[in-house]
C-alpha cells in the first residue's frame, strides 16, 4: 500500500476531440500512406490491417496511462481515498475511471472483429471501407466518453494542488474554530506562507508545513476551521479537517480563544473539543490558548476557567498559552508537543513485537552476592573528586570552549592535540620526534660516527678495486670452441651475402644506372662501349634495348634502353607495364564484348524492385502533405 502518493505526476487528460485528433493523427504519421497499383490482395489485406492494429494500439496506450495514473483508492492509504471522497465523491471518481476502462475493451473488440472481416477482404475498395468503419466505431466509443474525460481532468487539476501529506510521519495537526489563530502559529514555526486575514474561512483547503525539531523532520498541518454541528451537516471544507485527525498518527493542537474575537464563545468552543474528541483519543493533544496578550486564562470569568480546567483533567491532555503577535510561547508549544508526540511513538514501539524480540537478545549481567562480599559499583576517587561545571563558579574547571574564548575565539585558538597524551614524561608531550620503546626515539638509535664509518669503507673497497681483487680471470678458450665460433661467422656472413643477391633479383630493388645521361649527349652506343671499359658484356643489353625500342607502342610508357636509343633521360628504376584486368584471360575482342554486355544485364536486374540501397539519398519531409493538404481555413498553418 502506497503511504505516499505524488498527484503531481498525473498527465493532463485531453478532451475527447483532442484525443481522437492525437490518436488518428499518429497512425496517419506513423503507418505508411500509399497503396501502389501493383500489389496483390494479400500486401493490401496487411496495409489496412497494420492501420487498425496501430490505432487500437494507440488508444490502449492512452486508456492505459489514464488507468495507471489516476490512483486506485482501494491501493492507496485510507486517508488519501477518504479526502478523495470528500472532495470528489468516490462513486462518481470510480464510474469515470470505469467508463474509460470499458471504452478501452469496446475499442479492442472492434479492432478484433474488423481485422478478422479484413483478411477476407476481396478488394482494395471493400478493404479500404472496413477499415474506414473500424476506425469511425472507434472515434464513436471515444466520442461518448466526452463527459468522463472532462471530469477526470478536472479531478487531475484539483488533485496537483493538493499538499503532499506523508501520513506516517511525525505531524502536528492544528484545528479549532475559525479564526482563533491557526494559521499564524503555521507560519511562526514553519517555513509555510499560509493567507492569515481576520474574518472566519480564510483557510479552504489543508495546508502543509515543514520544520526541524531535535535533528528530525517534522510537518504541521493546518486544517479549515470547524463548526459544532452534527457530521452529516459538515460541509466539504470542514470535512478535509475531520479526515485528517481521524486518519493521521500525530499529535492535535486545539485552539482556543479566550478573548472571543474569533465570534465564538469558549463554551462553543470547549463544547466542539468534546465532540471531536473521540476522533483524537489515543493522540497526544495540547489545549492550545492563543492570543494571551488580549485575554489570559486569569482574566475570565471563574465558570469559563472551570469549562478549560475540566478539559485538562484527562491526563494525555495538556494546556498551553502563547502570542503569535507578541511570539510569546510560541516555540514552547511547538516543543511541548514535538515531545509529547516523540513518547507516545516510542511507547507504541515498545509495545510492538519487534521491540519485544530486540529486547530478548539483550542480556544484562549483574554480579552476585557471594563469599558474605557485597560488590557495590566502583567509582575511581578521581571521578569523585571533580567538581561540576557551573558557569557562575570562577574557579570551574576550564572547558576547551573557555580557553578558545580566552585566546581569541574561533579562527585564532588552535587545539593542542599533544597535551592528553599520557607519557612516563610529561616532558616529552611535545618533542619533535616522540618516544617509540623505554623512553627512546629513532634518533637515540643512530650512530653519530655513521657517516666517517661510511667513508672508510668506501675508501678500503677502492683500494681493492685498484689492486684487481674484483678482476676475474678471462678463461682459455679451447681449440674446438675457437671452430665453432669461426664457422659460425661465416655461416652470417654468407647468409648475408645470399639476402643481397635475392634483393638484386626482384624486380622492384633491381639497381639502375648510376647517375643520369643528358639528352643529345649519349646514345646506346656510347653506353655500351662504356659498359665494354667496366669488363661486362654489352652485346645483350644492346640487343635487348633495340627490341623493347621497336615493339613498344607509343602510349606505353618508354624504359631506359628506349630512353637511351632516342637520347633521353634514363629513370633509375624499370617501369612495369599497366594491363587492363578486366580482360584478362579473354582470346579475343569478341569475348570482352560479350562479358561486357552481360555485366549490364546483370546489374540492371538486380535493381528492378527500385530498393533503396546505402547510396541513395534520404531527404526527409519538411512539411508532411496529411498535416497540411485539404480546404484552407483561417488561422496558420503551421500549429502541429
Amino acid at each position: 500500500m502506497a503511504s505516499i502518493y505524488n498527484f503531481k505526476r498525473i498527465q493532463s487528460v485531453p478532451s475527447a476531440s483532442d484525443f481522437l485528433d492525437i490518436v488518428l493523427s499518429r497512425t496517419q504519421r506513423k503507418t505508411p500512406t500509399v497503396v501502389h497499383p501493383g500489389y496483390n490482395i494479400g500486401r493490401i489485406r496487411q496495409f489496412y490491417m497494420r492501420k487498425v492494429k496501430f490505432t487500437q494500439d494507440t488508444f490502449d496506450e492512452k486508456l492505459n496511462q489514464i488507468l495507471s495514473d489516476f490512483p486506485q483508492l482501494d491501493n492507496v492509504h485510507p486517508f488519501y481515498a477518504d479526502l478523495m471522497n470528500v472532495l470528489y465523491d468516490k462513486d462518481h471518481y470510480k464510474l469515470a475511471l470505469g467508463q474509460i476502462n470499458t471504452a478501452r475493451h469496446l475499442i479492442d473488440s472492434v479492432a478484433k472483429d474488423y481485422t478478422r472481416l479484413l483478411k477476407f477482404g476481396d478488394s482494395l475498395y471493400r478493404c479500404k471501407q472496413l477499415k474506414r468503419a473500424a476506425l469511425g466505431r472507434m472515434a464513436t466509443i471515444m466520442k461518448r466518453q466526452k463527459d468522463s474525460l472532462a471530469y477526470l481532468e478536472q479531478v487531475r487539476q484539483h488533485l496537483s494542488r493538493l499538499p503532499s501529506i506523508d501520513p506516517n510521519t511525525r505531524t502536528l495537526i492544528v484545528c479549532g474554530y475559525p479564526n482563533v489563530g491557526k494559521s499564524s502559529f503555521l507560519n511562526k514555526v514553519t517555513r509555510a506562507d499560509v493567507d492569515v486575514q481576520p474574518y472566519a474561512f480564510t483557510t479552504k483547503s489543508l495546508f502543509v508545513g515543514h520544520m526541524d525539531y531535535n535533528y528530525l523532520r517534522w510537518q504541521v498541518i493546518d486544517t479549515p476551521g470547524i463548526l459544532d454541528h452534527p457530521l452529516e451537516e459538515r460541509n466539504t471544507i470542514e470535512m478535509q479537517s475531520i479526515t485528517a485527525l481521524a486518519h493521521l498518527r500525530a499529535c492535535v493542537l486545539f485552539f482556543v480563544d479566550l478573548s472571543e474575537q474569533c465570534g465564538y464563545s469558549i463554551k462553543e468552543q470547549i463544547s466542539l473539543f468534546n465532540s471531536i474528541k473521540p476522533l483524537f483519543t489515543s493522540k497526544p493533544t495540547l489545549l492550545v490558548i492563543s492570543k494571551i496578550d488580549v485575554c489570559k486564562l486569569e482574566d475570565i470569568s471563574a465558570e469559563d476557567r472551570q469549562l478549560v480546567e475540566d478539559v485538562c483533567k484527562d491526563d494525555n491532555i495538556e494546556l498551553s498559552q502563547l502570542s503569535t503577535y507578541h511570539d510569546v510561547g510560541v516555540i514552547e508549544t511547538r516543543n511541548l508537543a514535538c515531545d509529547k508526540l516523540l513518547q507516545q511513538r516510542v511507547a507504541m514501539k515498545l509495545r510492538g513485537q519487534k521491540a519485544q524480540s530486540i529486547l530478548n537478545r539483550v542480556h544484562l549481567s549483574v554480579p552476585s552476592h557471594r563469599e558474605g562480599t557485597d560488590r557495590t559499583p566502583c567509582i575511581p576517587e578521581q571521578v569523585r573528586k571533580r567538581r561540576k561545571y557551573d558557569l557562575s563558579d570562577p574557579d570551574r574547571p576550564k572547558l576547551e570552549r573557555d580557553l578558545e574564548a580566552e585566546s581569541g575565539g574561533a579562527g585564532v585558538y588552535s587545539y593542542d592535540l599533544k597535551k592528553m597524551y599520557l607519557l612516563k614524561n610529561d616532558e616529552w608531550k611535545h618533542d619533535v620526534i616522540p618516544e617509540i620503546m623505554d623512553g627512546k626515539n629513532v634518533a637515540d638509535f643512530i650512530d653519530p660516527e655513521i657517516e666517517e664509518k661510511l667513508a672508510e669503507l668506501e675508501l678500503e673497497e677502492e683500494k681493492l678495486e685498484a689492486e684487481g681483487i674484483y678482476d676475474s680471470p678471462e678463461e682459455d678458450e679451447d681449440e674446438d670452441e675457437a671452430k665453432i665460433r669461426s664457422m659460425a661467422r661465416k655461416i652470417r656472413e654468407k647468409k648475408q651475402i645470399i639476402a643481397q643477391e635475392s634483393r638484386l633479383k626482384k624486380g622492384h630493388n633491381r639497381p639502375g644506372v648510376v647517375g643520369t645521361i643528358k639528352a643529345g649527349q649519349q646514345t646506346i652506343d656510347d653506353f655500351a662501349s662504356h659498359l665494354e671499359q667496366l669488363g661486362m658484356d654489352a652485346e645483350k643489353v644492346e640487343a635487348r634495348a633495340k627490341s623493347i625500342a621497336r615493339k613498344r607502342a607509343r602510349s606505353v610508357s618508354r624504359g631506359p634502353a628506349e630512353a637511351l636509343a632516342r637520347g633521353t633521360s634514363v629513370a633509375a628504376r624499370a617501369i612495369s607495364i599497366v594491363r587492363d584486368r578486366s580482360t584478362a584471360g579473354l582470346a579475343s575482342d569478341k569475348q570482352a564484348k560479350i562479358a561486357a554486355k552481360k555485366k549490364a544485364l546483370a546489374q540492371r536486374k538486380t535493381n528492378l524492385h527500385a530498393r533503396a540501397g546505402e547510396a541513395d539519398r534520404a531527404i526527409m519531409t519538411k512539411m508532411p502533405k496529411h498535416l497540411f493538404s485539404g480546404k484552407r481555413k483561417l488561422g496558420t498553418n503551421d500549429r502541429r
